[in-house]
């Protein structure tokens, strides 16, 4: 696959949209995506057992990294008084609050891993 192809599917994962098309909207809500994209008709879904694991380890992935990524900062630039409460709660918060917002963000990513390794077939025609 072409590095353009690469960046343009990763692109508008990142932006929520249909990694395959662009299209929008795919969310009903932030939890919650449609069956189909309303543009090129792709199953967003997948629908196959474990399919949702893939996008779960992506969200759980980007959540611990932007911790570690914080912490480590923090630790670095406060060095040798590093303020340890701050890092003990911000850091339990962040980790609650963390995987709440990235949750739709790791849905399209991982749909995109996964069109980089299966590419979609041609859907029928979204309805309407």
């Amino acid at each position: 696959m072409r590095l353009s192809r690469l960046l343009a599917l990763f692109g508008r994962a990142l932006l929520r949209r249909c990694p395959n098309c662009g299209g929008r909207p795919i969310f009903d809500g932030w939890f919650r995506i449609r069956d189909r994209c309303p543009r090129c008709g792709l199953e967003l879904q997948r629908g196959e057992e474990g399919y949702q694991v893939g996008a779960y380890m992506f969200n759980i992935v980007a959540a611990e990294l932007v911790f570690a990524a914080l912490f480590v900062g923090v630790l670095m630039a406060t060095w040798p008084d590093p303020p340890w409460d701050l890092l003990l709660y911000g850091g339990m918060a962040l980790m609650l609050v963390a995987p709440v917002v990235f949750y739709p963000f790791s849905k399209t990513i991982f749909l995109a891993f996964d069109l980089v390794f299966r590419p979609a077939e041609r859907p029928p025609p979204p309805p309407g």
